[in-house]
């Protein structure tokens, strides 16, 4: 056997049977595990800063998910990296190394040293060491040389809706007093994203990596008083489904990152366009093998060559050689034990002629010499090494044995009294006493063996006879017995569970047992010196063992018992009841076709447990459809409050006050944020709405056309209008005002510290 370590395997054929659930499938499409996005190195561009000129705004969308940065003047953002930092000292170097963005993910010692900026689950800057490494990276690789000690141009930046004041307290400090940024704005991406997309009057619903909003529009001027905010993103999303699939696959071999998981939440993941329908009907055979995606981990395979016929011939004709030789010098080994022990028995047998006529003395002498008690003793010997000779005669001359009638043993010295014994007579009483008890006991023994078959014969015939005069009682009985049956088993395999389960009563009430074995009070605490410890001395103290092993079954064979008297019912009903066929019996119930957690856990396909590439697979099927409902149903991943219809309709209904301005916002229903992208969303959104809203309103739903940059583009083109000129803070009102100073204008609130 030869062990080959590989990544990818080549896709198979599964088949079974060649029928229903078992005929052949095509094999499953795999997807495999994404890697740490390390893209390594990016060389940074060296002409931008000088294309750039002092009215030039450097455009940062400072996102919980990917930053992105660029120049006012560009299209596309010309950075995008995840705001991480890695910060090891390196001992060779004897300096402190840093690794900014996806460089934080070149090998296992910078992975294992990553911070992030963000306070976790929330778009809030917290680790603000990070941060400073952060726009470090960005200014560098923007090509901002900082000759003068500051990057020299305009800076406007992304905040989260309703920041707190001391983040941007915080991050006015650092650009103006570490960067000397000339003058400073900050804007709401969502609202960036619908400038860009030409928007005037309408209602933004923005899911991104951290969290939900729903911000209404009038006339280019967002209404901050009616926003609400459904705490639910991507990154909830990826964690939630990173906690179904560890339930799901408690041991999985391999191990699921938070990348891999917002990997597979947005590559595999939709919105269900009638939820509840299709949770039911999901694992469902047909078809289930296109609605389950499987994603394969790295393994490492058992790969066992395998023979030609010539060559396993040849294998088992040496077998078969060695075999005979076995024999052969087993059979030699035999002859020369018989040998030996025929020469033992003739030398015993003499001396037993030659005891014949001997004083005691003599005898004495001669008995010692070969350590013999008496003649007793060597009396038995030579009848056993009789016995054994003769079997072994037989043995090799192929007859059989014929059964000997058991000699009546006596034991006369039971008969008399004590006194009249000396001391060797005494011991031979005692042990004739034994014998006497292993005899009487093995008597015992063969009485109830008989009775047991007599008993099980008669229990046979006053069956046999019911079944013949009342079939229908009797199947009736049948029936009972294996429905009890089945109880015994289930309630076997919880118990096995159970006691697998260290919080489970089974297990506590075991650790109790052991914890009480060696004390004789179990509720009373020992006291030093005190009650001695005799545990052992009664027989009944050991079965407390089997209690600890097996919980309350106390027999080992209980559970073949069990087995082997259902497989009887079970032949029982097979033969004589017409309405029980094989597709009754319990192992074909159990079988995996038949088995909806086969089907959630290891898809449509059967599973082998000797193979490492079905091991190291997870299999997508519900939770295609269940992380993504959460922004809809927040219950489902007990969160306690409203689904996004259930917020945007009360706003639309309720929270504004003019029906022309609700009438406005119905016709231009905007999704931006990466979480809307989602296969199906804008349909179920549009589709539900339209059922809680007037039948008159008139209703249009759109998605922004790159809701991931479409923020950072709206942020660029806005630095080139007057009002971004109008909504700066200098450095000069900075120092002057103070840092909680902020301004605001048109459509996007632009605030920035000065007090």
């Amino acid at each position: 056997m030869t062990i080959v370590s590989t990544r990818y395997v080549d896709l198979f054929l599964t088949s079974d049977a060649t029928n229903g659930k078992r005929s052949p499938k095509p094999a499953p499409r795999l997807w495999h595990a994404i890697d740490p996005p390390f893209k390594g190195h990016i060389p940074a561009p060296t002409d931008a800063y000088q294309l750039s000129s002092v009215e030039t705004a450097i455009v940062i969308d400072n996102g919980s998910s990917l930053v992105r940065a660029g120049w006012s003047f560009d299209a596309a953002p010309r950075l995008s990296f995840p705001a991480d930092v890695a910060r090891y000292r390196d001992r060779k170097l004897n300096r402190t190394v840093s690794y900014v963005g996806y460089n934080a993910y070149a090998d296992a010692t910078t992975r294992g040293q990553i911070r992030n900026a963000f306070e976790p689950g929330s778009s809030i800057v917290s680790n603000w060491d990070v941060m400073e490494g952060v726009l470090d990276h960005v200014f560098v690789n923007l090509g901002i040389d900082g000759q003068d000690g500051g990057v020299g141009r305009p800076v406007l930046m992304t905040e989260p809706l309703a920041n707190l004041g001391y983040p941007r307290k915080t991050m006015n400090e650092l650009l103006f007093e570490c960067y000397s940024a000339p003058s400073l704005a900050y804007g709401i991406d969502s609202l960036f994203s619908y400038k860009f997309n030409k928007g005037h009057s309408g209602l933004i619903i923005s899911s991104s990596h951290s969290s939900t909003h729903v911000i209404p529009v009038l006339n280019s001027k967002a209404v901050m008083s009616s926003v609400s905010r459904l705490n639910w993103g991507g990154s909830q999303g990826a964690e939630y489904l990173l906690k179904l699939l560890k339930l799901k696959y408690p041991s999985f071999p391999g191990k699921i990152t938070d990348y891999q998981a917002q990997r597979i939440l947005r590559d595999h993941c939709y919105v269900s366009a009638n939820f509840d329908k299709e949770m039911r009907a999901f694992l469902d055979w047909p078809g289930l093998e296109i609605r389950d995606h499987v994603i394969q981990y790295p393994f490492t395979e058992h790969i066992v060559v395998e023979k030609s016929e010539e060559e396993l011939a040849r294998i088992a004709e040496r077998k078969k050689e060695g075999g005979r030789r076995l024999q052969e010098q087993a059979a030699k080994m035999r002859l020369e034990k018989l040998v030996q022990k025929e020469q033992e028995l003739e030398y015993y047998k003499d001396l037993q002629q030659r005891l014949v006529g001997q004083t005691k003395k003599e005898t004495k002498r001669l008995l010692d010499e070969d350590e013999f008690k008496d003649e007793g003793q060597l009396d038995k010997l030579v009848k056993d090494m009789e016995k054994s000779v003769r079997k072994a005669r037989n043995k090799d001359l192929g007859v059989l044995d014929q059964a000997e009638e058991e000699e009546t043993v006596t034991f006369p010295l039971l008969e008399i009294p004590d006194e009249e014994l000396d001391e060797i007579g005494l011991k031979q009483k005692r042990h004739q006493r034994l014998l006497k008890s292993g005899v009487e006991a093995r008597a015992r023994a063969k009485i109830e063996k008989e009775q047991e078959k007599s008993r099980i014969a008669e229990e046979e015939r006053l069956d046999d006879k019911r079944r013949v005069n009342d079939i229908d009682g009797w199947l009736r009985d049948r029936r009972a017995a294996r429905t009890a049956l089945l109880q015994k088993i289930k309630d076997r395999d919880r118990q096995k569970a159970d006691l697998g389960n260290r919080k489970s009563l089974a297990s506590q009430m075991r650790m109790k047992t052991l914890a009480n074995l060696a004390s004789d009070a179990p509720g009373r605490k020992r006291r030093r010196g005190g009650d001695d410890d005799n545990f052992g001395a009664n027989d009944e103290d050991w079965g407390v063992y089997r209690t600890v092993a097996m919980g309350e079954q106390s027999e080992d064979e209980e559970e073949e018992d069990l087995d082997a008297e259902m497989k009887n019912v079970e032949a029982q009903l097979l033969r004589y009841d017409p309405g029980f066929n094989e597709s009754n019996t319990m192992a074909a119930q159990m079988d995996w076709t038949k088995s909806l957690m086969h089907a959630f856990i290891h898809g449509p396909r059967p599973f082998d447990r000797e193979s490492q590439q079905e091991i190291h697979q997870v299999h997508l099927n519900v939770e295609r459809v269940r992380v993504p409902e959460v922004v809809f149903q927040p219950a489902i991943a007990g969160l306690d409050q409203a689904g996004i219809v259930d917020i945007a309709a009360d706003m639309i209904n309720h929270g504004l006050g003019k029906v022309h301005d609700r009438n406005s916002i119905l016709r231009d229903i905007f999704l931006t944020g990466g979480n809307t992208l989602f296969s199906g969303f804008e349909e179920r959104l549009g589709r539900e709405l339209r059922a809680v809203l007037p039948i008159d309103s008139t209703m249009g739903v759109r998605q922004a056309e790159d809701s991931l940059l479409d923020a950072w583009r709206g942020a660029a083109q806005w630095s080139n209008e007057l009002a971004f000129r109008q909504a700066l803070v200098t450095r000069e009102e900075y120092h002057e005002k103070g840092s909680d100073y902020m301004k605001v204008g048109g459509l996007v609130p632009m605030l920035v510290g000065v007090k």
